[in-house]
């Protein structure tokens, strides 16, 4: 019997090579690669930067604040991340830098579950996030048409709120401005 041989951790330049219709990220060494978003996937996490920017990042009928932004490349250790979407409080990171991708870990993140990426994403990155002191991150879900809340408690997430459809909601760290569930589902 022979040893199967080991297989070495994929690297930057492996991610560099995909295809351009491709997402990809590193995670734990594994290189993983998937379609860009589909519709809904798109729709949902589209609507969601769109009411929340104004509000939270321009300061436009809420606090502002906040660093917004749709799937930035995050450098936490040695994986390499996209999230749909990241926000960072201005307090920490008070300039925008001008840079290919973030090693500064985001204080909230929100990933948008489609059925290729929904094991990934709770299973392998949410452990990640809450190691590298993301606070706040939040599960979309536009098939099921729910949003999962979680805060990051010394390192392991607490689901803080489950909402559903239609609701008006408020929920950390943007509960400053209520949130209309309805306009993110197609």
């Amino acid at each position: 019997m022979s040893a199967l041989p080991l297989l070495k951790p994929a690297t930057y330049e492996d991610l560099c090579a995909l295809p351009p219709h491709r997402v990809g990220e590193i995670v734990r060494g594994v290189l993983y690669s998937h379609p860009r978003p589909a519709s809904k996937h798109a729709r949902s996490s589209s609507m969601l930067g769109i009411k929340l920017g104004p509000r939270f990042d321009e300061g436009d009928g809420g606090p502002g604040g906040w660093w917004i932004i749709f799937e930035p490349e995050l450098h936490l250790d040695d994986d390499v991340l996209v999230p749909d979407l990241a926000g960072w409080r201005r307090e920490r990171m008070p300039v925008f830098p001008d840079v290919a991708w973030f090693d500064l870990a985001p204080d909230w993140i929100c990933e948008v579950l489609s059925p290729s990426t929904a094991r990934l994403d709770r299973t392998q990155k949410m452990p990640i996030y809450a190691a590298n002191g993301v606070r706040h991150l939040w599960l979309l879900d536009p098939v099921l048409r729910t949003l999962e809340a979680y805060e990051n408690q010394q390192g392991r997430w607490t689901l803080i709120a489950t909402h559903a459809d239609q609701e008006q909601v408020r929920v950390a760290p943007f509960d400053a401005a209520a949130l209309d569930l309805g306009g993110l589902w197609t």
